[in-house]
């Protein structure tokens, strides 16, 4: 059975820091690039950033620039998303997914989601 278990999310002031994680099983994780996205209420998935199986190559949404630094761990089957300077527009469920193509950017890319974690920021 395909697992994503996203964790780390919490309530975080405005400038602070949240690392999470995205623990996963029943695929063979070094085959897959990992990616999250986020939901807010009223608003649609998006894209937020995905890393290639290899660790080579990543992308980050606009908004995540300069912010967010996604890794991953083969050894361990678990990929991260650090985020510094977090912003109240931050808020979110944010969800880790397991995708085919090299660097995912849509949800249309991914063949397995996790469940989220909740991210809120307060002003």
């Amino acid at each position: 059975e395909v697992q994503l278990q996203a964790s780390g999310g919490g309530f975080v002031q405005a400038g602070g820091s949240l690392k999470l994680s995205c623990a996963t099983s029943g695929f063979t994780f070094d085959e897959y690039a990992i990616g999250w996205f986020r939901q807010a209420p009223g608003k649609e998935r998006e894209g937020v950033s995905s890393i290639d199986f290899s660790r080579g190559s990543t992308y980050y949404a606009d908004s995540a620039k300069g912010r967010f630094t996604i890794s991953r761990d083969n050894s361990m089957d678990t990929a991260y998303l650090q985020m510094n300077d977090l912003k109240p527009e931050d808020t979110a469920v944010y969800y880790c997914g397991a995708s085919e193509v090299v660097i995912p950017t849509r949800q249309s890319h991914y063949e397995f989601w996790g469940q989220g974690t909740q991210v809120t920021v307060s002003a």
